[in-house]
């Protein structure tokens, strides 16, 4: 998913695409370690992929999107947010 980001970063520029937001729910110091490790943006410092935390998976819920499968619940014992993606143009939901 990331190495896709990374390698599409002049195309979505080209595009007009300010911020790429990848997050789930986690805290902020695994957020930062894969941010780390994906060679990608921490508060808009880096590039344009910007990884955030959503430690107790409120976004996750406001937006419907947390899995509600027992698999990842068993295994991880915390909630995990469906992927998907959606662009946002000033503060609106496009697709």
């Amino acid at each position: 998913m990331v190495p896709g980001y990374l390698e599409a970063l002049p195309a979505l520029e080209k595009l007009g695409i300010d911020e790429v937001i990848v997050f789930c729910i986690n805290d902020g110091a695994v957020m930062d370690a894969w941010a780390d490790d994906q060679k990608v943006g921490r508060d808009g410092e880096g590039t344009m992929i910007n990884f955030l935390a959503d430690p107790h998976g409120k976004l996750t819920d406001a937006l419907g999107l947390r899995m509600s499968h027992q698999g990842p619940q068993s295994l991880f014992g915390q909630g995990r947010c469906k992927r998907f993606s959606a662009f946002y143009d000033h503060g609106v939901l496009k697709v």
